[in-house]
């Protein structure tokens, strides 16, 4: 959870994003060809999304179901007539000189996702975001500049096609967003809701989520928007808000000097953290849309849209709201659970097989995700389950073990060592008759300690526990130990 910023008090931001979003299936949206990432350049290709004369695109099913599932996940009203589109777009990295898109009648519609902010007093903050729309379309290809990482200082281009043809849903948020924090709040939310459908990895390191930012700037209680830029190239969520800091910053400051804002599109410079001008925006003018011929439109019927809603899993928010008000845990343990859909299903299967919900989520945000990030594993990797997770609460809770033994056979848990074979033979001694005999040795054993004691330095009890710890190999139950130490060192 994110603590909310805001912008000079007399002016305003008004932020939204344009997510294109890769769908995980295993071919492309109009042919066979994989969208298995890394190979060779140039490897993943067909004559279809080549755009060679005299093939037809044939509209992968799979991609039809993601999106529709998305657009659910999303609160979208789903459209039982929908159709693509061309829209002309004529650059090296498309081979049709066209893309085949939707415009006018996208597949969903009228939307929102809920973001969670803290206040800068740590109060929380849920905020609505609206969704304009979500569509279907084909990714381009890549283009690949030699000689540098920028294109004004490359000498040569080469071109790899593999991407082209990737089947992508782009969503479109309503101008809600009032800073970068809230932008990147939205980025994450919508990261974790399609990881959550398993529609899509979310990857952006390789290109699976990219997100562009339409940022303008106006004075306080003026209703008119002012002039839109776009900003490009952000491959994190923590570059999404620095981008748009710094453009806010950027627009305030030209508008106070009384230059004017162009409409254009930046890019984000993640070295010099800045953006600079890329080129003039283009509007959907430009593109100059049309039916696209050769597919036919898209009709989902009542029935197969049941079907897919009554597929969708408990999404992050709905969890998040779950695990705060019916089983009591933190707003921040909540957010950590429910970041990964592994995770919170683990969690939800110990406290299933009897675990307690603060004593699971402790064990599994604290002494688990630190092996997991040190192993770098993920929580299925594992060889501790959930039900002997709940076990071995179940032990600590009751008395058998105490927390510093399971700590200490942790690694042996984790490697799928089970709790009975692990904590064999390590059972507190619970019985003060057993306990005594051994606290009076130790008492007589240590006659300087226990004068010092009587003299005013009950620091020392600590140093008798101990060693009835160490005497018992930490099977002496602490409380009980401490109890009796503290009597017989005041008798």
């Amino acid at each position: 959870m994110t603590t909310a910023t805001t912008v000079k008090t007399e002016y305003e931001a008004i932020i939204g994003l344009e997510t294109h979003c890769q769908l995980s299936t295993n071919t492309k949206i109009f042919s066979n060809s994989s969208t298995a990432f890394g190979a060779e350049p140039n490897t993943n290709i067909d004559p279809i999304c080549m755009g060679l004369p005299g093939v037809l695109p044939v509209l992968n099913e799979k991609v039809l179901e993601y999106a529709v599932k998305a657009g659910l996940a999303l609160n979208c009203q789903i459209a039982k007539y929908s159709k693509f589109d061309r829209k002309q777009y004529f650059y090296p990295d498309l081979p049709k000189n066209y893309q085949i898109s939707q415009y006018d009648l996208p597949i969903a519609e009228h939307g929102w996702l809920e973001i969670e902010l803290v206040d800068a007093e740590g109060n929380p903050i849920r905020k609505r975001i609206g969704i304009t729309r979500l569509h279907m379309e084909e990714d381009a290809g890549k283009l690949v500049h030699a000689g540098s990482d920028r294109l004004s200082g490359s000498s040569y281009s080469l071109v790899d096609y593999n991407r082209a043809g990737i089947p992508l849903v782009e969503i479109v948020s309503e101008p809600d967003l009032r800073s970068g924090v809230e932008a990147a709040e939205y980025a994450e939310e919508l990261r974790r809701i399609v990881r959550y459908l398993g529609v899509s990895d979310g990857n952006m390191e390789q290109g699976s989520l990219r997100c562009d930012v339409n940022i303008s700037v106006r004075p306080v209680g003026r209703e008119e928007f002012g002039t839109k830029v776009e900003i490009k190239n952000m491959n994190s969520f923590s570059a999404i808000q620095r981008a748009i800091d710094y453009e806010i910053e950027r627009q305030i400051a030209a508008i106070e000097a009384g230059d004017r804002i162009i409409q254009e599109t930046r890019l984000w410079q993640e070295g010099a953290q800045c953006t600079s001008s890329m080129r003039v925006k283009e509007g959907s003018s430009d593109y100059r849309y049309f039916p696209e011929p050769d597919l036919a439109p898209i009709e989902v019927s009542n029935a197969q849209l049941e079907q897919w809603r009554s597929e969708l899993p408990e999404l992050p928010a709905q969890k998040r709201h779950h695990y705060e008000n019916e089983l009591g845990l933190s707003p921040y343990d909540a957010r950590v659970l429910t970041e990964d859909r592994s995770i919170a299903e683990y969690f939800e299967t110990a406290i299933a097989s009897g675990a307690n919900p603060k004593a699971a989520a402790n064990w599994i945000t604290q002494d688990i995700a630190a092996h997991l990030n040190k192993q770098k594993l993920t929580i299925s990797q594992i060889g501790l389950t959930p039900t002997n997770l709940a076990d071995i609460i179940t032990r600590i809770e009751t008395g058998k073990i105490s927390n510093a033994q399971a700590k200490q056979k942790l690694p042996d848990l984790l490697s799928g060592i089970s709790p009975e074979k692990a904590f064999a033979g390590l059972e507190l001694i619970t019985d003060p008759s057993v306990l005594e005999p051994i606290i009076d040795e130790v008492i007589a054993a240590n006659s300087k300690e226990l004068e010092k004691y009587r003299n005013g330095n009950t620091n020392l009890k600590g140093f008798f526990v101990g060693q009835v710890l160490k005497k018992t190999d930490k099977r002496a139950d602490p409380k009980l130990t401490n109890e009796l130490v503290e009597k017989k060192l005041n008798a």
